[in-house]
Formats: C-alpha cells, sequence, structure tokens
C-alpha cells in the first residue's frame, strides 16, 4: 500500500513537471509551426497551407536576399522594435554588449519607414550569446523587444512570416505560431502520432528531452575544425600552466620540450627500424639471386655452427 502511494506521488510529480516543461524546434515545418504541441499532422488556416504550398515547392531561397550580408552566427535578429526608432539609437543600445560590425535596420522599399525589425551583426559569436541572453525583453524608444538568432540562414526549412511561416506573434489567437523563444512548444500531453509525423516529414517532439520555460535555449553554434580544437586546447593548458605556477612560463616550455624530444625519439625510432628492415629485405634479395653453388657453399658454412635445436637442448 505504501509502495503504490509513493509510485502514484512519483508519476504526478513527473507528470506536473512535464506540464510545465516546453520544447524548442530546431528545423522550420509549417505545421509543426502552427501546433502547440508539435503533434499536429493537419494545417488549421490558410497561412500555414500557404507556407506548406512554399515549403513544398522550394519557392523562398534564405540566401537570395542581396541585401543580406555578414557571419549569420555572429548575427542577431531584434524585432519588435518601435517605428521611431534609428540605426543610430539601435545601435547605441545594442553596443553595450559587444563591438557591431554591421547593423541593418529593414525599412519600407517605397515609404522608407522602418518595418519594425533589424538584423545587428557583432564582432564575435561570444558578444552575439552575451545580447541573445541580456537582450531579450529590454527597452529601446519605449518599446520591448525581442532578439532572437538569425533563423533564415541557421534553421533549416524556414519559411518568413510574409509567406505563411514564422514563428509568432503578438496575437494570442489566429495565426499562432510556436516553437520559437518567445512561444515554445508544449510538452504533449497526448500519445504522439509518431507513423504520421514520419510520413509527413513533421519533425517528432524530442521525447524525454525537455527544458523549463525559464532556461535560455542555446542557439546553433558553429562546427568547430579539429584544428580549431587543438588550439582551444593548448591556449587552455597554457592558462593552466600560467595560473598554477603565477605566470611562470618555464614548466610550460619544459614540458612542450619534453613533448618534443619524445615525439623525435619516436620517429628516430621508427627511422632505425625501417632501416633494419630495410637492409634485411636487401641480403634477403641477394641470397635469392645468387647461383645454386653459392648457395649451397653458404648454407653448409651456416650450418657447420652450433645452434641451439631441440636436439641441443635434451642431449645428455
Amino acid at each position: 500500500m505504501i509502495i503504490s502511494y509513493y509510485l502514484l506521488v512519483v508519476e504526478k510529480m513527473s507528470s506536473s513537471n512535464k506540464v510545465s516543461s516546453v520544447f524548442y524546434a530546431e528545423t522550420y515545418h509549417p505545421i509543426q509551426a502552427g501546433s502547440i504541441d508539435g503533434t499536429d499532422t493537419l494545417p488549421h488556416d490558410n497561412a500555414i497551407y500557404r507556407a506548406l504550398l512554399c515549403s513544398n515547392a522550394a519557392l523562398y531561397d534564405p540566401f537570395g536576399d542581396p541585401k543580406v550580408i555578414g557571419d549569420p552566427y555572429c548575427t542577431l535578429f531584434v524585432g519588435r522594435l518601435s517605428h521611431l526608432t534609428t540605426e543610430d539609437t539601435l545601435r547605441q543600445a545594442m553596443s553595450q554588449y559587444g563591438k557591431i560590425k554591421n547593423l541593418r535596420l529593414v525599412r519600407h522599399i517605397v515609404t522608407g519607414a522602418s518595418r519594425g525589425y533589424a538584423f545587428v551583426e557583432f564582432e564575435t559569436e561570444k558578444e552575439m550569446f552575451r545580447a541573445y541572453k541580456d537582450a531579450h525583453h529590454t527597452y529601446i524608444d519605449d518599446s520591448e523587444i525581442i532578439v532572437d538568432y538569425n533563423r533564415q540562414h541557421l534553421m533549416p526549412g524556414w519559411i518568413p512570416r510574409r509567406l505563411g511561416g514564422g514563428l509568432s506573434g503578438k496575437k494570442e489567437s489566429g495565426q499562432l505560431r510556436f516553437g520559437g523563444r518567445e512561444k515554445p512548444f508544449r510538452a504533449p500531453l497526448r500519445p504522439i502520432p509518431w507513423d504520421e509525423l514520419k510520413r509527413l516529414g513533421i519533425p517528432a517532439p524530442p521525447e524525454g528531452r525537455y527544458m523549463s520555460r525559464y532556461q535560455i535555449p542555446s542557439p546553433p553554434r558553429r562546427k568547430r575544425r579539429s584544428s580549431d580544437t587543438e588550439e582551444a586546447r593548448e591556449h587552455e593548458k597554457r592558462s593552466e600552466y600560467s595560473h598554477s605556477f603565477g605566470g611562470d612560463r618555464s614548466m610550460y616550455n619544459e614540458d612542450r620540450i619534453q613533448k618534443t624530444h619524445k615525439e623525435s625519439s619516436r620517429h628516430s625510432y621508427r627511422h632505425e627500424k625501417r632501416g633494419a628492415s630495410s637492409k634485411v629485405l636487401s641480403e634477403e634479395r641477394a641470397y635469392i639471386n645468387m647461383d645454386r653453388d653459392e648457395r649451397s657453399s653458404r648454407d653448409l658454412h651456416r650450418h657447420d655452427r652450433w645452434s641451439p635445436s631441440g636436439d641441443d637442448l635434451y642431449r645428455d
């Protein structure tokens, strides 16, 4: 009775934790973006249907805009800006998070008025991530802004809002969008239709890997090369030696000298071994090319010498 009560309490706690959990979309699908929990299989409005047609027909090219320049991993999307905000005001507000390399405030092609969103490129990924973490829901010109990473280039299958896609909006009804930072998916409480989602090509919810609403979702990171990883490890080791020995680099240099000497000795050993093996091979080739009389006389001379054979070992 006590065990069953304990299991019931644990089940209620786990279910209550799952209710408050959320997850975020890593790849974009119009039907999934229009779903509260990422399990819908049919579009619920015309905008989602239009985005689905654009996605299936590949009518949108995320790299086709010539105005989009810069490194997408260092670029931040800034939305819900005031229409009175200018480039100078936005640059001054965002420069507190790092050095700005490029800034583009999107304006109307005819009137030149601000469209209410911009793209800010920082010098490094670290500065972009700092702004991504700290600038969300801050105020510029008395308007609360939202920030996100550059989904146009970094999110596979992305369809913009002007084509029926996107991930969010100020409206709480009508054209709903989920999966982004502002409106994450809710953990599904109904059975997940795995086969149907797989058939339609819709990304399935990541069962068992849910986050809290208060956790900050991490933007996509650049894949590091092996050389960059080795340089980062070398820099970390150098800083560790400097911290351990009070800035004295002699221990670090001595360790590097020993490592280099070890590698050179290993190389010389391989070189000597290779030379010895080549010498034995040349002798064998010379022995094969000998005449029969020379070979028999050489074998006779070699067998005249005593060798610890089996008969010699067991001889009385």
